[in-house]
């Protein structure tokens, strides 16, 4: 069966011009595909016998609602979605005074192994479709009645890690017959995957790029976030200036502030001094506790704070949202997953952690 909703415009128009048809049909599917149609029935412009075929040849598979909680202090939403094939993700639907904002996931699973996430507990199961990213915007605006604005690529998954289909989804999501969201309007975030930063830095796009940094020294960063052992803070710090220098786009550097950790003011220094000289903003994150995770929240977020901006740093600490929902990274989807067996994803094609593999068997 042909995923025909990953397909770009110029993919779309291939295909039907394979069947014999108009180029207009591309456009005419195009935009029902991105309004969320569950199936070809409800492209009521097409020909029966063209919508029959496309039942026949052509997958539609959108997520079930798994799980929704809704929360009573500021209305955030967190979908618990189920895939066709079994598979759980979380999207998170945040309201702000400028717009709503969705925040998706770009994999079942997560591989890259740190510390204070739940959702890289069980590993990756496989790489989302650049379908099931653009049904998270969609199904999520849907069901919620709420049209978003902006989207962040901070769910569960490393969205580097997939960069093709994510690259695809961007462009997708982008396109004026369909969603229509600007680049400027999307953030993407990434652990510290300085190969695909430099990917990233080559294409030029106007979206705002977050590192998870966490920490501005190799032994912590290292402790907490496997993915630096083989590449380091330095050479993570040297792609990020040449992405700024390539396109423009000053870097958000998210920092949960960890209770022991990396919340000494040593390490405020340090910080400063490796964003010395390159346009950058460092979010503060009160960290989400994960039960499985020995970690606690930080009690000097304000002296760490205070500390940076003594430095000329600019620095904001990240409002706290769902908290009464689960709403951190992995937190519903784990829970399910315990409901249902013994942690793990079931499916046999499960990718570990880094931190699980010997060091230098991941590629980043």
């Amino acid at each position: 069966m042909t995923d025909i909703k990953s397909m770009d415009m110029a993919e779309l128009s291939a295909f039907f011009q394979g069947l014999g048809q108009p180029a207009f049909r591309a456009r005419q599917v195009f935009r029902w595909l991105h309004q969320g149609v569950g199936n070809f029935d409800e492209m009521t412009n097409l020909p029966k016998t063209l919508r029959d075929g496309l039942t026949q040849t052509c997958i539609l598979s959108p997520p079930v609602v798994e799980r929704k909680q809704v929360s009573v202090q500021d209305g955030t939403i967190k979908y618990l979605w189920r895939l066709a094939d079994g598979n759980c993700i979380e999207t998170v639907l945040m309201r702000y005074q400028h717009g709503n904002t969705v925040c998706i996931s770009s994999q079942v699973g997560c591989r890259m192994g740190c510390a204070f996430c739940a959702s890289t507990i069980a590993g990756k199961a496989r790489d989302l479709t650049p379908a099931e990213m653009i049904d998270q915007v969609l199904f999520t605006q849907l069901d919620s009645g709420a049209p978003i604005s902006n989207i962040v690529l901070m769910g569960i998954g490393e969205p580097l890690d997939n960069f093709d289909t994510v690259m695809r989804f961007l462009a997708l999501v982008n396109h004026p017959g369909g969603l229509n969201i600007g680049m400027r309007h999307i953030s993407l975030s990434t652990c510290g995957l300085v190969q695909g930063i430099d990917a990233l830095a080559e294409r030029e796009l106007q979206l705002t790029l977050s590192v998870s940094l966490h920490a501005p020294d190799d032994e912590t960063r290292s402790r907490i976030m496997p993915v630096n052992r083989s590449v380091g803070v330095e050479r993570l710090f040297e792609s990020c200036r040449q992405y700024f220098a390539r396109t423009g786009r000053r870097i958000s550097y998210e920092y949960a502030m960890i209770d022991g950790v990396n919340d000494f003011d040593w390490q405020a220094d340090l910080l400063a001094g490796h964003l010395k000289g390159t346009p950058g903003h460092v979010n503060l994150i009160p960290l989400n506790e994960v039960k499985e995770s020995p970690l606690r929240p930080s009690r000097r977020v304000a002296a760490f704070q205070k500390r940076l901006e003594s430095h000329g740093v600019t620095v904001t600490v990240r409002r706290k949202l769902g908290g009464d929902i689960d709403a951190s990274c992995g937190q519903l989807r784990r829970k399910q997953m315990l409901a249902e067996g013994d942690g793990r994803e079931q499916n046999p094609g499960r990718e570990g952690t880094i931190g699980e593999r010997k060091r230098g068997e991941v590629s980043v």
